[in-house]
């Protein structure tokens, strides 16, 4: 049978196919973010800033700002090693969880809690490389802008140490718990 675009456009017929599109936002709560939730999007909003910077001096003025392409890719640096301390905590890393629901749970509780003291011991070896990365820059300059690179390297060493103290925190949570939580 076929249908005239008439029946097809009916309100009934129409209204059925938005509300199926439609998605009711959830209530936003920022009451859990921590620390690093705030610097990473601080660090996010500075790199966007930055970005509109840089587009408005190339684009509008036709003057490209030679300093926002280093700095732009320092502060995404930036985000990432601090915004990774996030997904540390709220332990959303991708692993690979097949292998675990198929053993005994006895077993799996305690191979979670040794990755998890993997992951700190992990952390904790990226904050010393970071640290012995430093000292060996020494007095390595930025390209264009005349600051020291330890800046950037100390806000990954930052970034670590987040990192490590979430997973940590981690650890203790699963390692007083019967089983981790995983799902």
């Amino acid at each position: 049978m076929r249908h005239t675009d008439s029946q097809f456009w009916e309100t009934s017929t129409v209204e059925k196919e938005i509300s199926a599109f439609k998605i009711e936002d959830d209530e936003v709560d920022l009451s859990e973010t921590r620390l690093e939730g705030w610097v990473a999007l601080a660090f996010f909003w500075i790199l966007g800033l930055t970005v509109c910077h840089q587009f408005f001096t190339r684009y509008v003025l036709n003057d490209s700002a030679g300093w926002t392409e280093e700095i732009a890719r320092y502060l995404l640096i930036s985000t990432v090693f601090v915004g990774m301390a996030i997904g540390v905590r709220k332990n959303d890393h991708i692993r690979v969880d097949f292998f675990f629901r198929l053993m005994p749970n006895a077993l799996s509780v305690w191979l979670y809690r040794l990755v998890d003291v993997l992951s700190v011991v992990f952390y904790a070896a990226c904050i010393v490389l970071t640290a012995l990365m430093m000292e060996k820059m020494g007095n390595y300059q930025m390209t264009i802008i005349d600051l020291p690179m330890d800046i950037i390297y100390g806000i990954c060493l930052f970034g670590f140490v987040l990192c490590a103290w979430r997973a940590a925190q981690v650890l203790r949570e699963h390692w007083r718990s019967r089983y981790p939580g995983y799902e």
